[in-house]
């Protein structure tokens, strides 16, 4: 029998330049063990934790009785963790009723003593990441109170019922929290314009707060400039038992219109249901009518 005759190979082409005719077998790309990848991962993480704090938004430790009820706080105990939204304000100013986070003005931090940092790296390595989420104090002095005056309105307490005025109005504040029954002689305070881009801030536990009424000294000393604000505190997240949402309830809108009493908002209900049935009867006539006609 004759041999096989071996297939011609393509023009300009030998055998052995045939693709792959003598590659080894491709391996594929050899995988980093976990423990490699973790370190990277968790880099990666603190990172973006740091600019979403940074920029968006940063959870707060509430260290201080000053806004109780709506917030949590006392020395020693596991005070509210909030998230503050840092956008916010960089689109709008801060209105009447909102919480917000801001750095203490020169007033406000000029006679307090600065607290001792320790030199050991370390703690100070612990500190620095446990106040990015909010477990511990950050370096800052920083302070949470409510917006009650804007710049070029005018604050005073109280009226006879012991309530906050502002342009001479009371304010509507369900919030406030009492340790006594309103009004106290201490809450009393003379009437202050609040300077163009400044705030007048309150906390809501009234007798347990240093706010624009005390610190500095009050008066125009104890306003906050807006660009001292940090952010506005939208949600409680830690602990899971006080989650939720915080209050902005503004305080110088005028109260909704009270509702009416139940057997009276049924009237309206009441007046369609009887008035259905003449005119269901009126439309069948004037249907007969027309049917007639045809």
């Amino acid at each position: 029998m004759a041999d096989p005759i071996p297939p011609v190979p393509a023009p300009g082409e030998s055998g052995s330049e045939r693709p792959g005719a003598d590659e080894p077998p491709k391996k594929g790309r050899r995988k980093r063990p976990f423990w490699q990848e973790l370190p990277i991962l968790i880099g990666i993480a603190l990172v973006l934790t740091i600019l979403i704090q940074q920029f968006v938004a940063k959870v707060f430790l509430i260290p201080s009785a000053s806004m109780e009820t709506t917030l949590h706080g006392c020395d020693g105990c596991f005070g509210d963790r909030v998230v503050v939204d840092r956008v916010t304000y960089d689109f709008t100013d801060p209105a009447p009723g909102d919480v917000i986070v801001f750095r203490g003005p020169q007033p406000w931090t000029a006679n307090e003593i600065a607290p001792q940092e320790s030199g050991n790296f370390f703690t100070k390595t612990l500190r620095g990441l446990g106040s990015l989420v909010g477990f511990a104090p950050p370096d800052e002095r920083d302070f949470v109170k409510r917006v009650i005056a804007v710049g070029g309105q005018t604050v005073q307490c109280c009226d006879p019922q012991g309530r906050v005025l502002v342009d001479g109005k009371p304010l509507d504040e369900p919030y406030v929290h009492w340790l006594d029954q309103p009004p106290t002689a201490r809450q009393t305070f003379a009437p202050v314009t609040v300077p163009k881009g400044s705030l007048w801030v309150m906390g809501d536990n009234r007798e347990n707060s240093c706010d624009s009424r005390c610190q500095g000294g009050g008066g125009v000393n104890g306003t906050v400039p807006v660009d001292d604000v940090i952010g506005k505190a939208r949600v409680i997240v830690l602990p899971p038992s006080r989650w939720g949402g915080v209050s902005d309830h503004d305080p110088q809108a005028a109260p909704a219109a009270l509702g009416a009493p139940a057997w009276q908002q049924g009237i309206p209900l009441g007046a369609g249901a009887l008035l259905a049935f003449p005119t269901l009867a009126a439309g069948r006539g004037l249907r007969r009518k027309l049917s007639k006609q045809d």
